[in-house]
């Protein structure tokens, strides 16, 4: 029992608590000229100054804040869009389930930057799209779609779907089918019986789908800087900026602890949701 309890501990130990221990260094470290580029610390003055500049310049909060409300809008517009193909699967019949959710997960056979490329050859104003609708005579000129809003939402969606449709299905699986059988029985029409039973059921699965993209969808990098507007400042690629150009490695890693405290209680509210399943 003692070993099969140490093992997942050194596990954990190896691959999220000493990182986390490194990023901390790191960012009560000072900037320096060298490889690597900081110099180790005394004490935690450094991470206090480095935290300190994070307060005082906007533009880090703004990014934090920027990255926050992408993601919460990420994870709003996946469940919108997975829960009523969750639900489907749910209904279908056992033997279909798995070809369905094979479907849902098919696109993670694919290389992520490949899907990316494949969007920015859709969108872009040579792309497929305006080549349809130019040819429908469906408009004049080619409509500005790549390097947008528009475009991140639907890179970071088409990405992170799956992740809210998985715990939304594993949560409509569990319900009691005779409930909304009980309600159809007294009266209730099948959308109110829906709306006061099925859904009300479902809503801690239908919160860990929107936690499971909301945490991963903060920090995003790639999807941002492919499809999203230059002036997209989110954190993820401020913190790309910092490590790689401006080698401020002490500064990332304080943002980096920053995201991370922001997140801490997402985090902990999808442990105890899975923990209560």
């Amino acid at each position: 029992m003692r070993g099969a309890v140490a093992l997942p501990f050194l596990w954990l130990l190896a691959l999220v608590a000493a990182p986390l221990l490194i990023l901390a260094v790191i960012a009560a470290s000072t900037a320096a000229d060298g490889i690597p580029p900081f110099a180790l610390p005394t004490g935690w003055q450094g991470l206090a100054d480095n935290l300190a500049v994070l307060a005082d310049d906007p533009l880090y909060a703004a990014a934090l804040l920027r990255a926050l409300v992408v993601a919460g809008v990420t994870g709003a517009l996946c469940l919108l869009l997975g829960y009523p193909m969750a639900l489907a699967i749910a209904r279908a019949a056992p033997a279909r389930r798995p070809v369905l959710l094979l479907l849902v997960l098919l696109p993670f056979w694919i290389g992520f930057l490949l899907r990316i490329s494949a969007w920015i050859g859709l969108l872009r104003d040579e792309g497929w799209i305006n080549g349809v609708l130019l040819a429908l005579g469906l408009i004049a000129a080619p409509l500005p779609m790549l390097y947008s809003d528009g475009a991140l939402l639907v890179g970071m969606v088409h990405s992170y779907l799956p992740f809210a449709v998985l715990p939304l299905f594993a949560a409509l699986t569990r319900l009691d089918p005779t409930l909304e059988e009980a309600a159809g029985a007294l009266g209730a029409r099948p959308a109110v019986a829906f709306w006061t039973v099925t859904l009300p059921l479902s809503l801690p699965g239908a919160l860990a789908g929107f936690l499971l993209v909301f945490i991963p969808a903060a920090g995003e990098f790639v999807i941002p800087e492919l499809l999203g507007p230059p002036e997209a400042q989110l954190v993820g690629r401020v913190l790309w900026t910092e490590f790689f150009q401006n080698r401020d490695w002490p500064l990332a890693a304080a943002l980096a602890l920053a995201l991370l405290v922001l997140l801490v209680p997402s985090i902990l509210l999808f442990q105890r949701l899975e923990a209560r399943a």
